[in-house]
């Protein structure tokens, strides 16, 4: 019992970084119906500029907590603030020129955009592997076993999924009560009256991208912290395993994004503990075509109506 107490908290960490990249690949397929598959490498910008702001400023894990902490927003911030801008320049390069054309189009461009991000980080950063020493330690035992195992779940398990749950609720909020998130659900159903209307879609699109980004920045450096070392590559592997989340939860679904971030991180978690870690990646992917044969929409996902 203790064992499978502890592989919960584990996936439900790892599913929450999953989650919060599903959230960007679901806000803009909801709002242009297309994949932005250069958002798994801004991810991976994401965590690189997080590692050059915790070096630049020599944050360590003998800091005090109140300096850690200002510290760790302050890359945050910064991590967000630059990747905000590689999001809208995928906007801008490979979907606005684009979005009148055939729907393939856009998607070529952005598997280029992925390829080209891919490459750059690799020639300023190298491509060797680069490790962060612990800088979030510590954590709060659960429950103990009679052979001695402890349940414990670490402060940084806390700071992701706490900033998981955080962030989702502002968004959704935002979604549901402001401005932006009427012209966004607008531009969903129908970009065209949403422009006769008075909606500017093209500042309404990118911006969906910037929030798209700046979500990727956060779960970049929750990345880092949790598992203190990236490559260049990692934006692929955790990309598609955020958008295998996405379809699975239902595509255009925040909630549902979610939702499938935590299942697949569940599922790589327990599939990894009981069975043969190789095969971790075959279990999501199996779970998600299982899914999709009875349920086409993903688990919170509203059928697609075509419009005549």
């Amino acid at each position: 019992m203790e064992y499978f107490v502890q592989q919960l908290i584990n996936g439900l960490a790892l599913g929450s970084i999953y989650g919060l990249i599903a959230i960007g690949y679901t806000m803009v397929y909801g709002i242009i119906g297309m994949i932005n598959f250069a958002h798994g490498d801004i991810f991976m910008v994401g965590a690189f500029m997080a590692l050059i702001g915790l070096i630049l400023i020599g944050v360590t894990a003998a800091t005090p907590a109140l300096l850690l902490i200002a510290s760790l927003l302050v890359v945050l911030i910064g991590a967000m603030a630059f990747t905000s801008v590689w999001g809208w320049t995928v906007e801008r390069v490979a979907y606005r020129p684009l979005r009148g054309s055939f729907r393939l189009a856009p998607l070529i461009t952005a598997i280029g955009m992925s390829i080209v991000i891919q490459n750059f980080v690799q020639i300023v950063q190298g491509a060797r592997v680069k490790p962060l020493p612990p800088i979030v330690t510590g954590g709060i035992p659960i429950m103990e076993s009679a052979d001695g195992f402890t349940v414990q779940i670490s402060n940084a398990q806390i700071m992701i999924i706490i900033t998981t749950v955080v962030l989702m609720t502002i968004f959704s909020m935002m979604i549901s009560r402001t401005a932006l998130g009427r012209a966004q659900r607008a531009c969903e159903q129908d970009p065209r009256m949403a422009a006769l209307l008075g909606v500017n879609v093209d500042r309404t699109i990118s911006l969906t991208f910037v929030f798209g980004a700046m979500l990727a920045a956060v779960a970049g450096m929750m990345f880092l912290l949790y598992y203190g070392v990236i490559d260049f590559f990692i934006g692929f592997n955790v990309g598609i395993k955020a958008f295998t989340a996405a379809v699975l939860g239902g595509i255009g679904s925040l909630p549902g994004a979610m939702l499938g971030g935590l299942l697949i991180g569940l599922i790589e978690v327990f599939w990894s503990a009981y069975f043969s870690v190789e095969y971790k990646d075959v279990a999501a992917f199996s779970i998600l075509a299982i899914t999709l044969i009875f349920l086409p929409s993903g688990l919170l996902g509203r059928p697609e109506v075509e419009k005549v």
